[in-house]
């Protein structure tokens, strides 16, 4: 056999061989995850606790609150839902703040404004008080839940974006179960002592956050938009995959930035605006065709996730459980916990799928599952409403679509609609664009979770879950036209991808047949 082959290379002399081993035949391994990034996602992650374990804590505080100081619904909705009117203040001011400060100091900035929300919240002496403390720790909020996003993104190679993207709202749900757990722990207290322990308690997640600062790197990006490139590359070189993904992230980021590619210095003149002068401009006023699309899938994201009524369920779950036929406070309670548990598990789940199955994908499977679970939910607790005798196949039905809604967002919609929106804006306009899908959010966040009293004594509980499946429908088909798949795609390459709104498909078709062309040529 050997004889034959050596005859077959004597007769073709001029062909090139190259000899094989059994290592070429091997599948091409991955790069290995970057652990240094990845301690930096979760670090600033910690900043979306404040909001989670807010949401998380009110869901149960709210009813004692009600008793000690004798409010109105209408208190009680106003109570919880301004929260999120207020951190438009701080989500508004994040998008200012970081790109004059930095990334890195204004998550300090998020955690010291919580911190004296929580201590104000936990020391209140009547309504007005607590709504004063509100106000500051709503501020918080804003800060944190608009920085924390983009400074992932920013710091994350491509190839785990949307994996380490997806921490802050892993680090929302932890926050909304340990409020939970909060409630549960001190239910047991005198009722003027428990609700001011449950809100006073978060001010801890805060002095941690300040403290975890300490060991993270400033966002690349911003390094570069100040022209500090020595100091970019530094951090380019920790947190990319290999050597050459950190020089290509760092001219792809220089190009973003109106920096020559010949200009390699430790710190340069930046010719481009860096401080967000003119964004607002050509965000809002002269927008380009890709900007505009990019600007309404980023707001629209933020919209349909609120409008379909996650804060809703997750605010008001013991009030749902209640209308449900479950009575005793403790087992409420401890409802409430499988809540926030399914919520934490499911989104663990996405944070693996994002890399691997799409955001558009997973997305719309997300949705899909939340109209089915919305739509059942509505019809047993219509079943529950107009019936004379507890009817516990209904009760069961009900707990388990409030288990499956919160999961079917948790393993999509939940974590895409913060990863979607802070890739997808160009590096010039991504601090104050993510800050208006912040802002968006938290608006609709806002009229949900301050009128939903009002909503279902107006139109029945099951009928106030049939409108949010209504809107969910809504979401689907708005997803599904309008989103373009952006996983593996370079932060700086997005823009490519948007600009021809519901015939983005086509554009992307004939993008692809160009480069085909153009490489058939090269060849």
């Amino acid at each position: 056999m050997s004889a034959g082959l050596n005859s077959e290379r004597d007769v073709n002399p001029s062909q090139p061989t190259t000899e094989k081993t059994l290592a070429d035949f091997d599948p091409v391994k991955k790069p290995k995850r970057n652990k240094f990034a990845f301690a930096c996602a979760i670090l600033a992650s910690v900043a979306s606790i404040l909001l989670g374990y807010d949401i998380g804590v009110m869901s149960g505080a709210k009813d004692y609150i009600q008793i000690d100081l004798k409010l109105s619904d209408v208190e009680v909705g106003l109570l919880v839902g301004t929260l999120n009117w207020y951190s438009l203040v701080g989500s508004a001011a994040a998008g200012v703040t970081s790109d004059w400060i930095g990334r890195r100091y204004t998550i300090v900035v998020a955690g010291a404004i919580f911190f004296a929300g929580a201590l104000l919240m936990g020391f209140s002496t009547n309504y007005a008080f607590l709504m004063v403390a509100r106000f500051v720790a709503g501020i918080g909020v804003g800060f944190a839940l608009m920085i924390a996003p983009v400074y992932t993104t920013e710091v994350s190679p491509a190839s785990t974006r949307g994996f380490l993207t997806s921490f802050p709202e892993v680090f929302i749900n932890v926050g909304i179960l340990l409020g939970y757990v909060s409630n549960y722990a001190f239910s047991k207290l005198p009722t003027n002592l428990g609700w001011r322990i449950m809100l006073g308690v978060g001010a801890i997640p805060s002095v941690f956050l300040a403290l975890v600062v300490i060991g993270m790197p400033e966002s690349p990006r911003w390094l570069v938009m100040q022209g500090r490139l020595g100091d970019a590359r530094k951090v380019l070189d920790k947190t990319s995959d290999t050597k050459e993904e950190s020089q290509q992230r760092l001219s792809e980021i220089k190009e973003a930035a109106g920096i020559p590619q010949d200009c390699n210095d430790d710190v340069v003149r930046v010719q481009k605006k860096s401080h967000g002068e003119g964004v607002w401009k050509e965000l809002f006023i002269h927008p380009t065709r890709p900007v505009r699309h990019i600007l309404l899938c980023g707001i629209g994201i933020h919209f349909f996730q609120q409008v379909s009524g996650i804060d809703a369920v997750v605010l008001y779950s013991t009030n749902i459980f209640e209308k449900a036929g479950i009575t005793s406070s403790n087992d409420k309670l401890l409802a409430t916990v499988a809540v926030g548990f399914t919520k934490t598990v499911f989104i663990l789940v996405a944070t693996f799928l994002l890399d691997r199955i799409g955001r558009r994908p997973l997305l719309l499977s997300s949705v899909g599952g939340m109209v089915l679970s919305l739509a059942t939910l509505g019809f047993g607790l219509t079943i529950i409403d107009h019936s004379n005798e507890k009817l516990p196949w209904a009760i069961a039905l009900s707990i388990a679509m409030v288990l499956a809604f919160v999961a079917f967002f948790s393993i999509g919609m939940g974590p895409i609609a913060w990863v979607y929106s802070s890739e997808i804006f160009p590096l010039r306009l991504r601090a104050q664009g993510t800050g208006m899908g912040v802002a968006v959010n938290r608006v609709t966040s806002g009229v949900i979770s301050t009128t939903f009293i009002m909503l279902y004594k107006a139109i029945s509980i099951g009928g106030a879950f049939f409108l949010f499946a209504g809107f969910a429908t809504v979401a689907w088909v708005f997803f599904f036209t309008c989103f373009p798949e952006t996983r593996g795609r370079t932060l700086e390459d997005m823009e490519v991808l948007f600009g021809n709104f519901i015939s983005w498909r086509s554009a992307l078709k004939d993008g692809k047949k160009e480069e085909e062309v153009h490489g058939g040529n090269d060849g």
